[in-house]
């Protein structure tokens, strides 16, 4: 409300400027007719105008904030991957009971295009990836999320993140896993429920975290060849990748 009267003030000062201005106009050079004239040839201008300003303008102006909006989410997501989602998918990797050749559409390689990224996303979502909580190391994973708490929170805080609904997912998830293992003092003698309950978790944030990973590929294959080049010898899925330039 206070915000309208607000408006509302602002306008009837303009206005009255305006109307002063006129009446000095008049008050010069007696000239009526030019004054209507002007005011009818600016109220004609004014949809124009406000079509140019408000729209057209408004719209690039838009355009832009959201493409570096969408720059500094795409730096946030970096930092996320080389900080803790690349270990995580790793240790993931080994709770996977699954048929290990749904892994081979995520070598990405170096010739990769657009179309070879869509087909590695669409292969992934249509997968039904299996994952079994005894399989794996509870204590590592445990271990791993317990040292990036703070960063997780760190990106939680960023206002950039909320706008992406996936990524935000992820950390969520993550969060959650993090929450579910630090509350259990052993995590070697569970029941069978319990392990159940572990594997619901982890397949929950398993597959989101490698599609926004295949995202994340393409961002930097497309913008920084030299980040991607690092990212393919890290590859989480390739067993054969090393980081050493051979």
């Amino acid at each position: 409300m206070k915000k309208l009267d607000w408006f509302i003030k602002l306008g009837a000062i303009f206005m009255s400027l305006s109307l002063i201005f006129y009446v000095i106009h008049y008050l010069i050079f007696s000239d009526i007719n030019f004054i209507f004239k002007y005011v009818i040839a600016q109220l004609g201008f004014l949809f124009i105008n406000v079509y140019l300003v408000t729209i057209i303008l408004n719209q690039l102006m838009n355009n832009r904030a959201k493409k570096e909006r969408l720059e500094k989410l795409s730096m946030v997501i970096s930092a996320f991957y080389n900080d803790c989602g690349i270990d995580l998918i790793k240790l993931l990797n080994v709770f996977c009971t699954s048929d290990t050749e749904w892994k081979r559409h995520l070598i990405v390689a170096g010739r990769w295009t657009e179309e070879d990224f869509k087909r590695a996303k669409q292969a992934l979502e249509e997968e039904n990836i299996a994952l079994d909580s005894k399989r794996g190391s509870l204590h590592g994973l445990r271990f791993l999320l317990d040292g990036k708490r703070d960063h997780l929170l760190r990106l939680l805080e960023n206002p950039s993140v909320l706008e992406h609904e996936r990524f935000t997912q992820i950390i969520w998830t993550v969060f959650h896993i993090s929450d579910e293992l630090y509350y259990r003092q052993d995590l070697t003698d569970l029941p069978e429920n319990d392990y159940l309950h572990l594997t619901g978790d982890l397949q929950r944030s398993y597959k989101v975290l490698i599609i926004q990973w295949l995202d994340y590929m393409y961002h930097l294959k497309s913008q920084y060849p030299y980040m991607f080049s690092l990212a393919i010898r890290n590859n989480p899925f390739d067993e054969n990748a090393h980081v050493e330039v051979m």
